[in-house]
């Protein structure tokens, strides 16, 4: 079923770690229909072995839903969960630029702490209407008014603006999705005019090549249709559109508005940049849609495979792992002890133990990391750098 813009929402939700995110985006699909309760269970849309072990958010998800308002209309939300860790502060920044307004949610027990206002000031950068969720008011250390206090002091909501809820009861859900049909606005975008579409993720599979995420700012993108990644030129033919709810499903059209994936037998990871515009290979637009500032590089350590005939393996694995994180770098280096291996950056601590991990995981190689060091400059006296 096709909705005019006017009746979708995109939307993300951003909080602390731990404040009740990927419950709640849990919660929301049981209340829409999206799943049944049969399917449902705790961090729904985690589905990396590591994020449900560490019951942590490391990749953003991306889901369709339908809710039937009480204005008697349906709507199409299309929600977007993202990390709260620091180190995953770019996976945030990315699905933002994918949506027109954010869920900022807050424990009603620790109340507003550091991701919470670092992913707050992300969203309003970005231009996004914020619609503030006070989270676990069932706990016995809530303290609803005293966070209530928080709020109005660190970003100016009004007293009682905030949506109290339990996503773990349920309570408060409906009040949250009638918030978001009512305040989060509409895509902007048109239909009748030339596609373009932001890349705002990717993965890649081994049987039908790399998957790219997208939102269709304009336009409309169907199956079959040649287009042109507009950063490196590379021309393809759409095999597959679809949406995500929460698996893939495949769908003829992604119109102005939508979120979803097309795959289009793109073999190499390096023709896909996040951030990219996508556009038709005739008539298509002419200007780039604005992408994401490239995030730097924290702490860096050097990786090399424990078997020494593995260093081409470990370069492939660390393609793979690019195209879906591109917030870490890599370049070849080499050890008198430990022989060839990459110098690897990372946005933290945390970062480089995750991407370890993946990297062992998803390659089966054993891998050798080096202590972690951070890049620093010195002030000299006499004021030089």
């Amino acid at each position: 079923m096709s909705y005019p813009t006017d009746k979708i929402r995109n939307f993300s939700i951003v909080a602390h770690i731990d404040h009740g995110k990927s419950t709640l985006a849990d919660r929301l699909l049981l209340r829409t229909g999206t799943i049944s309760k049969r399917e449902f269970r705790d961090q729904l849309l985690d589905d990396m072995d590591l994020e449900k072990e560490r019951g942590i958010t490391i990749k953003a998800k991306t889901v369709r839903m339908e809710y039937e308002a009480d204005d008697g209309e349906t709507y199409l939300l299309n929600l977007i969960d993202t990390p709260g860790h620091v180190d995953f502060g770019y996976e945030v920044s990315r699905s933002l630029a994918a949506c027109e307004g954010a869920l900022l949610v807050v424990d009603a027990a620790q109340g507003v702490e550091a991701q919470t206002v670092a992913n707050a000031f992300l969203a309003i950068e970005s231009g996004l209407e914020i619609i503030p969720v006070m989270n676990k008011i069932d706990l016995s250390t809530a303290r609803p008014d005293e966070v209530d206090e928080e709020l109005a002091q660190t970003f100016g909501f009004h007293k009682g603006e905030a949506i109290r809820c339990s996503a773990k009861t349920g309570e408060g859900t409906d009040e949250i999705l009638e918030a978001i049909v009512t305040f989060v606005p509409a895509p902007a975008g048109t239909r009748d005019i030339p596609l373009r579409a932001l890349i705002f993720d990717s993965h890649y599979d081994e049987y039908r090549g790399v998957i790219v995420y997208l939102c269709v700012k304009e336009g409309r993108l169907s199956t079959g249709q040649d287009i042109i990644l507009m950063s490196s030129g590379r021309k393809f033919t759409v095999d597959e559109v679809g949406y995500f709810r929460p698996g893939m499903v495949a769908s003829d059209v992604l119109e102005a508005g939508e979120v979803g994936y097309f795959f289009a037998s793109i073999k190499t990871i390096h023709d896909i940049k996040i951030g990219d515009t996508v556009t038709t290979r005739l008539n298509g637009a002419t200007e780039n849609l604005p992408g994401f500032k490239n995030p730097k590089s924290m702490v860096y350590c050097g990786t090399y495979p424990a078997n020494s005939d593995d260093y081409e393996n470990l370069r492939s694995a660390l393609d793979r792992l690019l195209l879906n994180d591109p917030s870490f770098t890599f370049q070849p280096e080499t050890s008198d002890a430990l022989g060839f291996g990459f110098r690897c950056g990372f946005l933290g601590l945390l970062h480089m133990e995750i991407v370890q991990e993946r990297l062992e995981r998803e390659s089966g190689m054993v891998l050798v990391q080096t202590a972690p060091t951070v890049t620093y400059e010195i002030l000299m006296k006499d004021g030089q750098v």
